[in-house]
């Protein structure tokens, strides 16, 4: 039976007993705390097959950000002559490459939760929020990698060039605005999931709205260089917007921050998780008469 809790005790002597969940957010932590195993099983699968039988392995993690940045050096930098805001360009674009790509990778993987799944899902009852909070756990794997690719690079150009590049308190930030990006990746994700299970072709669509999101967050430009007013109102209520610029500002000590924005983004991080888990929990009940 999908969509349901675990309880002890029974007066006919059960040591467990399977009941239907009585509201669509009704998420039991606890339950989700004593499966911990499962999940920690979960995330040791995602990192062990994503790169299986590759000659790189998890080499793959710095090789991808190391030639986006340089793609995107002679693309966006040499040929269009984008400003960095006066930072170096491996730096500024490396800086935005590691932020989005936890975000897109969550929200990409976590979409098709219940299409991948459907085969666990259909032969045993395990509460079904432990996979895709997997896929965030495991895609922090990932960032910690590149992150530290960041790092590297950052105490080069802070010790061997005169670059004016310097981290702030704002630094501090950084564990949430990782949360932040992760609740947004798992919110997006799981009402995408929900959705996929009868509409096939959203897969697709999504595929292609990451990539153009993409262009309208300040990954690859920072937010000064729009000067129309309308614009730069229509792309702060972008929720990754503040994300990117907090973090660029926190660690570079370029760009600008706002308490407003990020307040924004922790609001509509709430409010997308509360959607997209009543959603996931009403589909979860009968998601296996559509897969």
């Amino acid at each position: 039976m999908e969509g349901v809790t675990k309880q002890k005790g029974d007066e006919e002597g059960w040591s467990m007993v399977i009941k239907p969940q009585k509201s669509l957010l009704d998420v039991d932590l606890k339950e989700i705390w004593r499966y911990r195993d499962l999940w920690s099983l979960f995330v040791k699968r995602d990192l062990i097959t994503q790169y299986k039988q590759t000659i790189l392995g998890p080499l793959w993690y710095l090789v991808q950000p190391i030639m986006t940045t340089i793609m995107y050096m002679v693309v966006f930098g040499g040929i269009a002559g984008i400003s960095t805001d006066g930072l170096p360009q491996a730096l500024f674009y490396l800086s935005g490459i590691c932020m989005w790509q936890y975000f897109s990778e969550c929200l990409n993987k976590t979409s098709s939760t219940f299409v991948s799944n459907a085969g666990v899902f259909g032969k045993v009852y395990f509460p079904r929020l432990v996979v895709p909070l997997s896929t965030v756990t495991s895609n922090l794997v990932r960032f910690g990698i590149q992150f530290v690719l960041f790092v590297i690079v950052y105490l080069y150009y802070i010790i061997f060039t005169d670059a004016s590049v310097m981290p702030n308190i704002y630094a501090l930030l950084l564990p949430l605005l990782v949360v932040m990006l992760a609740g947004l990746g798992l919110g997006f994700g799981i009402l995408f999931s929900s959705m996929t299970t009868k509409y096939r072709d959203l897969t697709l669509l999504l595929g292609f709205f990451v990539h153009l999101w993409m262009y309208a967050t300040p990954v690859i430009y920072p937010l000064s260089v729009i000067t129309n007013e309308k614009l730069r109102f229509v792309m702060s209520l972008n929720p990754l917007t503040s994300i990117m610029e907090a973090f660029k500002y926190g660690m570079l000590g370029t760009g600008s921050f706002s308490w407003m924005g990020l307040g924004y983004s922790f609001v509509f991080m709430t409010v997308l998780l509360i959607v997209g888990i009543m959603v996931f929990n009403r589909v979860q009940r009968s998601f296996m008469d559509t897969v």
